[in-house]
């Protein structure tokens, strides 16, 4: 059994560190991209060179958040102003499109190289989810969720997806506003009330909360359980599999 409130039907899982071991593959993607475009800006301006900080950048400007709204976080952090460009923009140039190629090009060379691993709780969660007839998908900012989740192997796992590709076909915002959430619970037919939210990102945590889910579970992998209480998780645990009731 589960150790879910009785009310909840349906569970809407975060990717990148809720089910796979992805959430550092993207940190240090953002971070080589940041830093490499930080140096070429530092030369060009005459400013200090300030490296992306890891985990304080990546927690508050980039992780849960999509891609392009990830680099315009950032970059308004350190006062950067870059035109928007377009989708065709090749990785070299300086606009915001093309950053968000670099970042996505350096994470798709990274899972090539390293592969995808699941995070065993969060396996053993799933398929108890799924014994028992819960409803379960999957809702992440990644354009890549797919392909995780098939390198993964745990695509079978789950009925529905709402990731990157979903939001800008059907005009989602991303995280922190719970539109993607809110459309994963309407595909397995459940009302945000009946539904828990597992999420490892202050922004999705956030998300969450926005959309009155019935239960908002924190997943610190990082050390951040204090700030995932504070944006509005009603439990936090380290793994799913702490929800997993002892016999």
């Amino acid at each position: 059994m589960l150790d879910l409130p009785e009310r909840i039907t349906a569970c809407l899982f975060d990717l990148d560190g809720v089910l796979t071991k992805t959430a550092e593959v993207h940190a240090r993607a953002w971070k080589q991209m940041f830093d490499d475009f930080l140096r070429e800006w530092a030369e060009r301006t005459g400013t200090p060179f300030e490296p992306f900080d890891r985990p304080t950048d990546y927690d508050e400007y980039v992780d849960g958040l999509p891609r392009l709204d990830g680099v315009r976080s950032f970059l308004a952090s350190r006062r950067i102003e870059l035109p928007m460009g377009s989708p065709s923009d090749p990785p070299e140039m300086e606009t915001v499109h093309a950053l968000g190629t670099r970042k996505n090009n350096l994470v798709l060379e990274m899972i090539r190289e390293e592969g995808v691993e699941p995070y065993e709780g969060s396996v053993r969660f799933a398929e108890k989810a799924r014994d028992q007839g819960l409803r379960r998908a999957v809702v992440s900012s990644s354009t890549n969720c797919q392909d995780v989740l098939v390198a993964a192997g745990i695509d079978h796992l789950f009925e529905a997806r709402v990731d990157g590709v979903v939001a800008e076909r059907e005009g989602l915002a991303g995280k922190p506003a719970p539109d993607t959430y809110l459309a994963g619970a309407r595909m397995v037919d459940a009302e945000a009330s009946e539904a828990a939210v597992f999420e490892d990102a202050q922004a999705g945590v956030e998300a969450g909360r926005a959309g009155h889910f019935g239960w908002v579970v924190g997943v610190d992998r990082t050390g951040q359980a204090e700030a995932l209480k504070r944006r509005g998780a009603d439990v936090v645990v380290q793994d799913l599999e702490e929800l997993l009731e002892r016999k």
